[in-house]
């Protein structure tokens, strides 16, 4: 699903979330080491249907047995937050 700025809002509105997941896997060549994917998307929790069909879609198609996937959202409309500056630093 390709997300347009005009799609992301509509997404947002309807309970959509860009969600990150850490895909960790073992290398096909050398099983004993692991390497790490990031995958990020627009997706609906709890459930994550489009993280779970590229889930399948890895499983399905790709040599790199799946370790963990740890998965992270974040909820794209919020109010602003400001911050206080502990200090300026110029370089010349």
């Amino acid at each position: 699903m390709r997300v347009s700025g005009h799609d992301e809002l509509r997404l947002q509105l309807e309970g959509w979330r860009l969600a990150t997941a850490e895909i960790v896997y073992h290398l096909p060549d050398h099983p004993g080491l692991l390497q790490t994917f990031i995958w990020q998307h627009y997706d609906l929790a709890p459930h994550y249907p489009m993280l779970r069909r590229f889930l399948d879609f890895w499983v399905a198609n790709i040599e790199g047995k799946l370790h963990s996937v740890t998965v992270g959202r974040t909820r794209i409309l919020t109010p602003p937050r400001y911050g206080r500056v502990a200090g300026i630093f110029q370089l010349h």
